[in-house]
């Protein structure tokens, strides 16, 4: 059997492991525009249980260890590595609950576990990503454990570090661009090298200790944690109702969806892609929020929980427990809507301030911010509703862990861009249901092109282009567009390939380093380039990382 502190320290040696090894997964990335790489987000988000981690006695017992693991690791995620590894962990937290100590069948259930918590978060999961090594790995302990009863859960875990590394071989055959970068995936290396780090310990060895090279410890969470202050508000609505609906070409109607669902409860979020609506409400009405969504298409994945009931449970759970504060100041809502946006550099910021952004987190590429500093700026926006945007692919999913830990509602705006994030508050009117403005921003988003002059981070071939480290790189729309030598003669080019007869409005954001008088040359030629009617603004960003950022409406 696997003790508690046994437990505890293979989670200890796994987020030092990983905090090693960042670097060589950092560079797994096969796209080599700077990044949040995949190593440091793993790193960050496992190393945000160290403090409580090292705080449990000897007698612990494997259950709260877990527990305590996955607590940590959904306030601290960064990037979507770093949530799918909060998701894994806390279904893996689950299958152990109230286990004082880990047998072989208790391990297979946990992994089965963390591997459902993930796939079920994930809308559309990608083969051949650390999902899969996750799910492989779990399938072997299980095939494992029925072909050999009398397996310890040492012996199970490593069969299943054995079948990640296999796995983990073979990501190339399943996802094409691994195969083309000739690379394994980075988020299925991390995972291994977790794996590892925990086996070290399970096996009997010593925890894995911090590389003094590193030079840098893993991001903490606050040694202080409001343990019982998820459930201390007051509960409107009974039943917190979650469904996602099939949709059906002309019968589907978002829109009309959303506004519906507010009239009949609170805490609404309708998110749709090209084939479903996913769908959120507080209500004391679930039937009826059903129904509604059959009339818009089939449903699917429908999940109905009695708030009051696990409200009362877990206020009784959180009894008796030390009270603490919030790492933040909570203000109080005092109008219906606010807004968080993540951004980096004072020239994007204050931008967004001055179009009515309440907090601007400081983030983008190369540092993600987490769930908990998504999460303090919303508690610090003055709102009933507080509209979350990302402006970065890799912050979504982090961003989107917010919304069942607030203590207001929350809606996450799928921008990816800064250029989005701009063009989505410029759509926002204060006067509107959040249904409409919800429907108006998302149009706004979808009618936004984003180019970005950057530099490579590494030596690298992608889609055929041959890249050099250091070189520029220009992008449009996240795809690598061509590269050049010269940043200015790149942002010509790019202007040139994405500005349309029908295009009405340009933004160019200049960064930080960039010489002001080249920028005056640069929009002197630009102005005499773009079609007549198009309106060019250019603005003194400075962001880190991108040279220069265009939008084109």
């Amino acid at each position: 059997m696997i003790t508690g502190s046994t437990l505890r320290d293979a989670f200890i040696s796994a987020a030092n492991s990983i905090a090693n090894h960042r670097k060589q997964v950092d560079a797994l990335n096969v796209f080599p525009v700077p990044d949040g790489d995949t190593g440091t987000n793993m790193s960050m988000t496992l190393g945000a249980a160290l403090v409580e981690l090292s705080a449990l006695s000897d007698d612990v017992e494997c259950g709260e260890v877990a527990q305590v693991v996955a607590q940590a690791l959904l306030w601290g995620a960064r990037g979507n590595s770093g949530v799918i590894l909060s998701l894994l962990f806390r279904g893996f937290a689950k299958g152990l609950q109230g286990k004082k100590e880990i047998g072989s069948q208790d391990l297979v259930v946990a992994l089965e576990n963390g591997v459902e918590s993930a796939y079920k978060a994930v809308m559309k999961p990608t083969e051949g990503t650390i999902l899969t090594v996750a799910r492989v790995s779990a399938q072997r302990a299980a095939e494992a454990l029925a072909e050999r009863p009398e397996l310890t859960p040492v012996q199970l875990w490593q069969e299943v570090v054995e079948q990640a590394r296999k796995t983990l071989d073979e990501t190339p055959e399943m996802l094409p661009v691994l195969k083309k970068a000739g690379v394994v995936d980075a988020g299925g290396k991390g995972y291994l090298v977790i794996l590892e780090g925990m086996y070290q310990v399970l096996s009997g060895g010593a925890v894995i200790q911090p590389a003094k090279a590193e030079g840098e410890a893993p991001t903490e969470i606050p040694d202080e944690r409001n343990a019982a202050g998820e459930y201390e508000g007051e509960i409107t609505f009974t039943y917190c109702t979650e469904f996602i609906v099939m949709k059906e070409q002309g019968k589907s109607d978002p829109a009309a969806l959303r506004q519906y669902l507010e009239s009949i409860g609170d805490s609404v979020v309708v998110v749709e892609d090209d084939d479903i609506i996913k769908c959120h409400v507080h209500t004391d009405n679930p039937g009826n929020a059903l129904q509604k969504g059959l009339e818009n298409g089939g449903l699917t994945k429908i999940k109905i929980e009695n708030m009051r009931e696990q409200h009362a449970s877990r206020r009784k759970e959180a009894a008796g427990k030390k009270p603490v504060n919030f790492p933040y100041k909570v203000v109080d809502p005092s109008r219906e809507y606010g807004f968080v946006a993540v951004a980096a550099g004072k020239g994007i910021q204050a931008l967004f301030k001055d179009l009515g952004v309440d907090n601007v987190v400081n983030g983008g590429q190369t540092m993600n911010p987490s769930t908990d500093n998504i999460l303090e700026a919303i508690h610090g926006t003055p709102a009933k509703t507080v509209i979350v945007l990302p402006n970065n692919k890799n912050i979504i999913m982090a961003a989107e862990q917010a919304v069942r830990l607030a203590d207001r509602g929350v809606y996450v705006l799928p921008t990816k861009t800064i250029p989005q994030g701009l063009a989505a508050m410029l759509a926002f009117d204060p006067e509107a249901s959040l249904a409409d403005n919800q429907l108006a921003m998302v149009k706004a988003i979808e009618k936004v092109s984003t180019g970005l002059v950057t530099f490579a981070a590494r030596d690298s071939s992608f889609d055929g282009h041959k890249i050099k480290k250091d070189e520029i790189l220009a992008l449009e729309n996240g795809k690598i567009s061509f590269v050049e030598k010269d940043v200015n003669k790149a942002l010509l080019k790019l202007a040139k390939s994405m500005v349309k007869k029908d295009s009405t409005f340009v933004t160019l954001l200049y960064g930080e380093g960039v010489d002001p008088k080249q920028v005056e040359e640069l929009e002197e030629t630009l102005r005499q380039r773009l079609p007549d009617g198009v309106e060019l603004a250019v603005i003194n960003g400075g962001q880190p990382v991108y040279y220069y950022i265009l939008g084109v409406e």
